[in-house]
């Protein structure tokens, strides 16, 4: 005798995600504002190591900090337009920016 199988939860088909055209783009873009930054980084090493004054080296600090922002900013950007294109409903649209709403309040 064969015992039935347990039915599994029954699910509403998800609307297929349309496809972002503008990821690749932010990637990209993220990713060049990162290598200027390492190369920013390498400059301060250089800087340091030469005994440069504290203020130059301060200086490039902080536009270090501030293009580290500009792309954290860039990705988070991203991370929006993610939750308003491929959501398939209000509800999950409106969770999904509340949760990169909380992202930036939690590292901005």
């Amino acid at each position: 005798m064969t015992t039935p199988s347990p039915k599994s939860p029954t699910r509403r088909p998800e609307a297929p995600a349309q496809p972002s055209t503008y990821r690749p783009e932010h990637q990209r873009d993220v990713v060049n504002r990162l290598k200027r930054i390492e190369g920013q980084v390498r400059g301060l090493i250089e800087m340091v190591e030469a005994g440069r004054g504290c203020e130059d080296v301060a200086q490039q600090m902080a536009a270090a900090r501030k293009a580290m922002d500009k792309a954290f900013y860039r990705m988070m950007a991203c991370s929006v337009m993610d939750a308003v294109t491929e959501s398939n409903s209000e509800i999950n649209t409106f969770r999904e920016v509340e949760r990169s709403t909380r992202i930036l309040e939690k590292y901005a």
